[in-house]
């Protein structure tokens, strides 16, 4: 990725609203528990205050995001993940008492988590609200200061978050701000406490290496082609419903959406039926359907249909799933499609598709399949339907994914009780809940000596004293 310079005044008032985050930090590093909570109040009243306008901003961007969806998937699980962070934090601030060595007794141990500072969040398209206000929720129960860069495809969404930080938490706590590629590569470079990204893993890569420059720690969300294995024996009407839901949310446009289908070939041809089923009930139309999701803009549009005709002219079988058989490019959506016998060299088998098309992959023995996901890049999610104890236990154990869910879709992302993160390609780090406020904390280890301390016989000069000693320690 070439540099790309900012104009001297937009990257001076980008570095003075960082030095204004940093000195009050430095002012004040220890925010006390009320303060957290006061913090975390601000801004459930911001999102409670403002619910309709969040909705209609996204709707905008996006030329058609479903209400219900930015709601469901956004809205709710800031809220609720706002909430857990509140009832935790008094039990998430407390030092940990840790155990120390028979040779140390009666000294004792804590770790003391402790607020870095300054935090830097990236937000991408696909989930602006959710993406931004989850990452904020985790640093400042933290106790940290939060700069936050919204992404460009969304900017009447980037703009109301803007307006609404600094109308419920002035200049010093949370800064929010908007612009391009310039702005974005200006942001990661700033020497931030930690930073955490959500995006793509090609991206994921600068961000890295611009943060290396300031040893900044990083933690990134990135995404890849996360699988859907139906076992035999699966309740192939239920897993078609999950799947349908998982793909077609956002129109596909998820980082952890159903990928890819590897489904034994015995049962293809009727779980297809049964995928078809369920998107027709879901959405018996699509191009005035409010519950449908448009493409965010021409370019993913475009880029989606010309990996489909990709596919089609590498001899794939492409089947759309339009019930109303609708002209449906000038609203920019798509319809589900199924892609069976795609050649492996396709873009739609090589990079995260983030769109409502779904490949096909028919294994013969479950051996195979397992064989198909672990030859590729570690995923952001594994999705497996089955009910049988044994084949769920081999998944579990023989694949490592950021995370799982099984017989259903998404949901795992919502628990928050369980940290979020991929591994590999797919990311590194974790956050929410209890994992978010680590995440965002210095854990501090505390050694504290005991006035009994028997120290004394390991310091020079060195005797018999020590002698004896070192010949228990070492027997």
């Amino acid at each position: 990725m070439d540099a790309i310079k900012m104009p001297p005044q937009e990257e001076g008032a980008l570095l003075d609203a960082f030095s204004r985050l940093k000195a009050v930090a430095a002012a004040e590093p220890y925010p006390s528990l009320e303060t957290r909570k006061s913090w975390l109040n601000a801004l459930e009243r911001l999102i409670q205050e403002n619910r309709q306008a969040l909705v209609d901003a996204v709707g905008r961007d996006f030329g058609q995001r479903s209400a219900v969806e930015t709601r469901l998937a956004e809205l709710f699980p800031s809220l609720e993940g706002l909430r857990h962070a509140r009832r935790h934090l008094k039990s998430w601030m407390k030092p940990q008492r840790r155990g120390v060595s028979f040779w140390f007794a009666p000294a004792g141990a804590s770790v003391h988590p402790q607020p870095l500072g300054v935090v830097g969040v990236v937000v991408p398209w696909n989930y602006p609200l959710f993406l931004a206000f989850g990452p904020i929720v985790a640093a400042l129960a933290a106790g940290n200061r939060v700069m936050v860069k919204m992404s460009e495809y969304t900017p009447a969404t980037g703009e109301l978050v803007q307006r609404l930080a600094r109308e419920h938490f002035g200049e010093d706590l949370l800064t929010v701000v908007n612009g391009g590629p310039e702005l974005a590569q200006a942001f990661v470079r700033l020497p931030f406490d930690h930073l955490l990204f959500t995006g793509s893993t090609a991206v994921g890569r600068h961000v890295m290496r611009a943060a290396a420059e300031n040893l900044t720690p990083v933690t990134l969300e990135l995404g890849g082609k996360s699988p859907v294995l139906v076992a035999r024996g699966a309740n192939l009407k239920r897993a078609a419903e999950a799947i349908v839901a998982g793909k077609m949310m956002n129109a596909g446009q998820t980082c952890v959406a159903p990928d890819y289908l590897l489904v034994n070939e015995k049962d293809c041809a009727l779980l297809l039926d049964e995928i078809r089923d369920a998107a027709k009930r879901a959405y018996p139309t699509l191009a005035s359907n409010p519950d449908y999701t448009a493409i965010v803009n021409a370019r993913h549009y475009q880029r989606l249909t010309s990996w489909l005709e990709g596919a089609r002219e590498a001899g794939a079988r492409i089947d759309d799933v339009n019930p109303a058989g609708e002209a449906l490019a000038a609203v920019r959506k798509l319809p589900l499609t199924l892609v069976q016998r795609c050649p492996e060299d396709c873009a739609l088998m090589q990079e995260e598709i983030f769109g409502p098309i779904l490949p096909v992959v028919a294994y013969d023995k479950f051996d195979e399949a397992l064989a198909y996901i672990n030859a590729r890049p570690r995923p952001l999610a594994l999705y497996l339907f089955d009910d049988d104890p044994l084949r769920m236990e081999r998944v579990l154990k023989e694949t490592i994914s950021g995370g799982v869910s099984i017989n259903d879709t998404l949901l795992h992302v919502v628990q928050e009780d369980l940290p979020f993160g991929g591994v590999g390609p797919s990311g590194m780090g974790h956050y929410h809940g209890r994992e978010g406020f680590l995440t965002f904390s210095k854990l501090k280890p505390v050694f504290r000596q005991s006035r009994l301390s028997g120290a004394w016989l390991t310091r020079p000069p060195y005797g018999a004293a020590v002698e004896w000693l070192l010949k228990l320690m070492l027997r």
